[in-house]
């Protein structure tokens, strides 16, 4: 078994205002109607990119997609044809919220279930994912789950600084595939100017008579797996720090306008950097 680690330092997210743009966002959703396959907020704007696709909207075994772009024709496009959709499985916003979407390209077909609890206080995110191509036989097949318990994190996040960090992680992932399995786990701990200190452990074993191969592998291929780990929680580092940085601060009636807007209007397009010159 190979086991990799690896902590970065994050900023904070406000717990008051994470949970209050929670509770904004499933009011949002609970009061909105569907006209005509379009979803209307209360204020009778559309949300963006969204659809209904089949059944009733917010009842169990409703169907949605993304609404086709402006000058977007019916006809196959080049490349690869991709079929989405998201079944809503349940909607109880006082209780729990679950999502299913479900993806197939060139054959591959990809499942990844989505279970809130307590949507307008979140207490427990579950994330499931299954893949396979059934003309692939066993390679082509997988599975995953991720279990975040946010009562775990904030409790570990709120401690003294000088406390010793949390025994139980409060994320634990699980991958699992013919040729092996992972585990992730991902601990916070305060620091001391009130950021987070967040430790990510991934260990990785090879399956039955493979473990051999997987060890002898993993013993040559160590630092390059070693190296792409540490740059992939970096990168994540850093995309937490840009989405903080786009958040509004704000509360109440302001923020729930705020996120309506974010609902209703196309995102920006994000500016791409210019060519270096030679």
């Amino acid at each position: 078994m190979a086991r990799f680690e690896h902590t970065v330092g994050i900023a904070a997210l406000d717990r008051p205002w994470f949970e209050e743009a929670a509770g904004h966002t499933v009011d949002l959703f609970d009061a909105s109607r569907e006209q005509g396959g379009a979803i209307l907020l209360p204020d009778g704007r559309p949300v963006h990119g969204l659809r209904l696709l089949a059944g009733r909207h917010l009842q169990p075994g409703a169907r949605y997609g993304e609404a086709p772009e402006e000058g977007e024709g019916s006809g196959a496009a080049d490349g690869p044809v991709t079929s989405e959709a998201t079944v809503l499985r349940e909607w109880r916003p006082s209780r729990s919220v679950e999502v299913e979407n479900l993806t197939e390209e060139e054959g591959m077909s990809v499942r990844v279930g989505v279970r809130l609890r307590d949507p307008r206080t979140p207490r427990v995110l579950e994330v499931s994912l299954d893949g396979h191509n059934p003309k692939g036989g066993a390679l082509y097949r997988f599975s995953g789950r991720v279990k975040a318990d946010l009562g775990a994190w904030w409790a570990a996040v709120e401690r003294h600084p000088s406390a010793p960090p949390a025994a139980r992680a409060p994320v634990v992932g699980k991958v699992t595939h013919r040729l092996g399995k992972g585990r992730l786990t991902v601990t916070p701990r305060p620091a001391e100017d009130g950021s987070w200190l967040v430790s990510v452990v991934l260990s990785v074993r090879g399956r039955w008579l493979l473990r051999p191969v997987a060890a002898v592998v993993l013993l040559f291929a160590r630092r390059p797996v070693e190296r792409g780990f540490r740059k992939g929680v970096d990168d994540a580092a850093e995309q937490w720090a840009e989405m903080l940085a786009e958040l509004p601060s704000l509360h109440g009636e302001a923020l729930r306008a705020e996120i309506a807007d974010a609902l209703t209007e196309p995102p920006e397009p994000r500016e791409q950097p210019e060519p270096k010159s030679l």
